[in-house]
């Protein structure tokens, strides 16, 4: 989930997938580059394909996430929470350092800390998010989640339109509660909106990550905090149910799901997709979410859930359109 964006438009990448978040500014430069029309005589089929490549790159990622939680929902009776992002996040900084092969020399300090604030983000992120997944619903999870992205957008964003934008999520949010979140279980619905903080938090630092490294060296690096910062937790919780083979490899994929492979899909995507058009997709999220939780975990959604998750959807898109507006007029 993935590589480096620059920080250069935070609200269309507020709600781009965590791990996807660092890639931004290098894919705005090549959009500028190839992104123009102009196919060439007679390649309307070459055309039509180049312009949906990127787009199912994308899809396919944020299936590949969401069913990874649903894996990983899957995993927790046998690891419980913390384990399974224990097993996530190593298996992940193994896998990234093995194919990133960061340098360790040449950095300064600040590059440090950067790196430092990254992985603690990341680390969190995961942890709140997985806590979240033993209390509620995945699709409510991420719909909640979701919203600390949301409400990155709007506050770096100086437009008023964006105003309504957040008081239509917070309308889905008051649905989803029910009027009450206690219909949720308060704790889980908790743990999704802290998860949601951190992974603005995540959006920020690695911007910052990015510009300091070279590649994804950063996120290599940051993901080997996040999985250290998680050790002790995982060991606490579970114990050698850790070094249970079968729970090692559900571990392992679920890492695969949702790190690296939705990684190298959205870093290709990233190459040929506007960033905006990019941002849009990734406010879908939710509904990925509830596809998975029905699919795999037998989760059904409510007519008022189901209604909440599209608003929530709604506000993201209007977010990231509105913001992304007075580029395209430039």
């Amino acid at each position: 989930m993935n590589d480096q964006r620059s920080a250069a438009e935070p609200a269309a990448a507020a709600v781009a997938v965590p791990e996807a978040v660092t890639a931004l500014e290098g894919a705005e430069a090549v959009t500028r580059v190839d992104g123009g029309p102009g196919a060439p005589a007679g390649g309307a089929w070459a055309a039509r394909r180049a312009a949906l490549t990127p787009i199912a790159l994308v899809v396919a990622g944020g299936l590949s996430v969401q069913f990874g939680s649903a894996v990983a929902a899957l995993l927790m009776p046998k690891a419980g929470a913390l384990g399974v992002v224990t097993l996530r996040l190593a298996a992940a900084a193994l896998i990234l350092l093995v194919i990133c092969r960061p340098k360790l020399r040449g950095h300064s300090r600040a590059d440090w800390g950067t790196v430092l604030a990254f992985g603690v983000a990341m680390g969190g992120m995961n942890t709140l998010f997985y806590l979240a997944l033993e209390r509620i619903p995945l699709g409510i999870a991420v719909t909640l989640e979701v919203l600390g992205p949301l409400a990155l957008s709007v506050f770096a964003s100086r437009r008023l339109v964006n105003v309504v934008w957040a008081g239509l999520a917070l309308v889905g949010v008051v649905l989803l509660g029910g009027g009450g979140f206690d219909r949720l279980d308060p704790v889980g619905a908790a743990y999704a909106l802290a998860a949601g903080a951190m992974w603005a938090a995540y959006i920020v630092f690695s911007a910052r990550t990015g510009r300091r490294f070279p590649q994804a060296d950063g996120l290599a690096l940051a993901m080997v905090v996040a999985a250290v910062l998680s050790l002790p937790l995982g060991i606490i919780e579970s114990g050698a149910k850790l070094t249970v083979p079968s729970t090692v490899a559900l571990g392992a994929a679920v890492a695969v799901l949702s790190s690296v492979l939705p990684y190298t899909l959205e870093l290709m995507a990233l190459r040929r997709l506007p960033a905006p058009t990019f941002a849009v997709m990734m406010s879908l999220e939710p509904a990925i979410a509830a596809g998975a939780g029905f699919l795999i975990l037998d989760q059904a959604l409510s007519t008022t859930d189901a209604l909440a998750i599209a608003l929530v959807i709604g506000a993201s898109i209007g977010a990231v359109r509105s913001r992304s507006g007075p580029r395209r007029e430039g």
